[in-house]
């Protein structure tokens, strides 16, 4: 059984748009209604009415007559009554004349009198009225906004279902691929996915169907979602955005609902793009049988979109990217061909691409001539594109704290420090002693290196305090690593511990300040041992610890070890059978460049930071040349480049 790939239905429907705002008169309409209510009730009861006014000497003049048949009278004066003749009558009699001689020629003259008690008056009844009504009202009031309140909750909880997705439809972000500096081949494999919901005719020739999905996977701050945005701003077709934590709540089914309201308006818009970021949320591993700890929400929303995406047809023209840092995580369900048909790796860029990345980011700032991007691209290994993003930012910020609107080179080193390292302080926080401490202890690590043939070049050695480090040592690599051989590994160890070895040699006896130095050693230690199989005692076996591919970290020691305790007992021994091999070797290279040592101990101290130049200078050694780096992906299992941070304290470096 075959499909036979067909094209996705022509775009040709009409691009929703929201209905127009009603126009600024509508708002008027009330405030004029009411104003003309008021008027009508004031005015028309005058204009039909047959009422005769009166002045009293035409009222006496009337009852003289016998033309009055009736007359109420209030307290007053105010009188009111009907003429013989059927009109209705007003005046007002004097109250110093309404006594009984008025009343006795009214009832005389025939005259049906009516007496009124006294009327309130118009504030008086205004009161009255707003006392009644004003508690109805506050009442009505109050549950119109109960009600109101109870419906949009109710709202919610029937609108949960509903997708959280922004709609890219006919305003698209302005983020186009040629934004997005280096990965060439990343952007050639999404490229074509645009490429395919534009031009379909082009792939039906061949026979071939769109991938259903392609899932992007990186470190952080790789730029995965700023590729997602550069197809949103390059493709022709609707592109819907969501984060995969929208998915869950805490009703059960309403992940999968969102899911559901997502797809269906993916269809009604098709050919369209959805972008899920941190699918991870929604795509772990399901629990398996006898699991103690289960999610039963997370669980039937990765089902969901396991169906919706299993049920895909070709036709709709519907294509899933995805992006996640975490991918040893996801459900091998998800990751099968025919749901996420591509998986495409976002590295960590490599020096060319960094240099790119720099480019980008030093728009719109003024970058005088000592700034070489490719030299702080080599000065910035392992840097991500949102790191370089920072560098970039923080140099400028180090050039307006200066009063200067250009940016030097000078402001992209102290960046990169300040990044690495922390706040820089001044050499006044340490006392006298210590600073010639912290001057031995990073003199140690800088000589050990220059005389390491296979270690990373020294860049730069300082004993002025930054962050939570003392001193610091910079080693920056001459090329782009991706294998590291044993002797790189062994050298570095001696790196790592000749601030302690530089200690043994001046002091006779070691410090604090070499706590973080041990700490780092130790670790790659043991890794040579139980993940590298560098050690002739154990062999070639391997005892990863496992943790997140792109996170690092590792995480905490395995809690059932796969081996025994003498295997464990092996591996301490060689473990510290290596840290102590590359001490001596760290001690013994040192006690032979003693003066030397001296030398480098006394310019700190002077100087407080000095050059890598001026270590190769003082051993009379050519200084390291930088070479071309290479493109490859990433996979090494120790960082290429490293600070060597540390004094006395106990305090860690980085």
């Amino acid at each position: 059984m075959s499909k036979q790939p067909n094209s996705p239905p022509p775009g040709d429907r009409p691009a929703p748009s929201a209905p127009p705002p009603p126009p600024a008169w509508r708002h008027w309409l009330w405030p004029i209604a009411l104003l003309i209510a008021v008027v009508l009730w004031l005015f028309l009861p005058t204009l039909h009415s047959s009422q005769v006014n009166l002045n009293y000497s035409q009222f006496q003049s009337k009852v003289t007559t016998h033309q009055v048949k009736s007359a109420t009278i209030s307290s007053d004066g105010t009188t009111t009554g009907t003429l013989t003749s059927g009109k209705t009558y007003s005046t007002v009699i004097p109250t110093q004349l309404a006594g009984p001689p008025e009343l006795q020629r009214l009832q005389s003259a025939g005259v049906q009198i009516t007496a009124t008690p006294p009327s309130p008056g118009f504030g008086s009844e205004l009161l009255s009225w707003l006392l009644i009504l004003l508690p109805i009202l506050l009442f009505g009031w109050l549950w119109i906004r109960l009600s109101r309140g109870a419906a949009g909750q109710l709202q919610g909880v029937l609108g949960a279902g509903r997708s959280r997705a922004k709609v890219f439809d006919a305003e698209r972000p302005e983020t186009r691929f040629a934004d997005v500096a280096g990965y060439e081949g990343a952007k050639a494999e999404i490229a074509e996915v645009v490429d395919f919901l534009r031009n379909p005719a082009r792939y039906r020739q061949a026979g071939a169907m769109p991938p259903r999905g392609v899932l992007m996977v990186g470190p952080p701050g790789t730029g995965k979602t700023l590729l997602a945005r550069a197809v949103a701003g390059e493709a022709a077709v609707p592109f819907f955005s969501v984060a995969g934590s929208s998915f869950v709540e805490m009703f059960v089914g309403v992940g999968a609902a969102r899911v559901r309201d997502l797809f269906t308006e993916a269809r009604k818009r098709a050919p369209v793009i959805i972008f899920v970021d941190e699918l991870d949320a929604i795509g772990q591993r399901r629990s398996g049988t006898g699991a103690v700890v289960a999610n039963d929400e997370r669980e039937q929303t990765l089902n969901q979109l396991l169906s919706e995406m299993d049920g895909f047809d070709p036709r709709e023209g519907i294509v899933l990217l995805a992006a996640t840092n975490r991918p040893e995580v996801l459900d091998p369900a998800l990751l099968r061909p025919g749901r996420f048909d591509r998986q495409v790796t976002i590295p960590l860029p490599t020096l060319a691409e960094r240099a790119a990345i720099l480019a980008v980011h030093s728009r719109g700032k003024r970058l005088d001539n000592t700034v070489d991007l490719t030299v702080v691209a080599r000065g910035t290994p392992g840097f991500s594109g949102a790191d370089l993003a920072n560098l970039a930012n923080e140099a400028a910020i180090f050039a307006v704290r200066d009063g200067r609107e250009v940016l030097s080179g000078a402001d992209f080193d102290a960046a990169r420090d300040r990044i690495l390292l922390g706040r820089r302080e001044g050499s006044n926080v340490l006392l006298p002693e210590e600073k010639h401490a912290v001057a031995v202890h990073e003199a140690g690590h800088a000589l050990v290196a220059a005389l390491s043939p296979r270690a990373d070049p020294v860049a730069k050695v300082t004993i002025l305090p930054a962050g939570q480090a003392l001193g610091v040592t910079e080693q920056l690599p001459l090329v782009e690593r991706h294998l590291y051989g044993e002797d790189y590994l062994t050298q570095t160890l001696a790196v790592r511990l000749a601030g302690r070895a530089a200690e043994l040699v001046e002091f006779g006896q070691g410090s604090t300040g070499a706590a973080n130095d041990l700490a780092q050693a130790t670790d790659l230690a043991t890794k040579m041992i139980r993940e590298f199989g560098l050690s002739p005692e154990l062999g070639p076996v391997g005892y990863p610890e496992g943790g997140s591919v792109f996170l690092g970290g590792g995480g905490p020691g395995m809690s059932s070890r796969p081996f025994a305790e003498t295997t464990q007992a092996a591996i301490d021994s060689e473990v510290a059978r290596l840290l102590r091999e590359a001490e001596e070797h760290a001690t013994g290279l040192l006690r032979d460049h003693q003066h030397e040592l001296h030398q480098l101990v006394s310019m700190l101290q002077e100087d407080e930071t000095v050059d890598g130049s001026a270590v190769y200078d003082l051993l009379g050694l050519p200084q390291p040349e930088h070479g071309e780096a290479t493109v490859a992906p990433r996979r090494a299992a120790v960082s290429p480049g490293r600070v060597d941070a540390g004094g006395p304290g106990g305090q860690p470096g980085h």
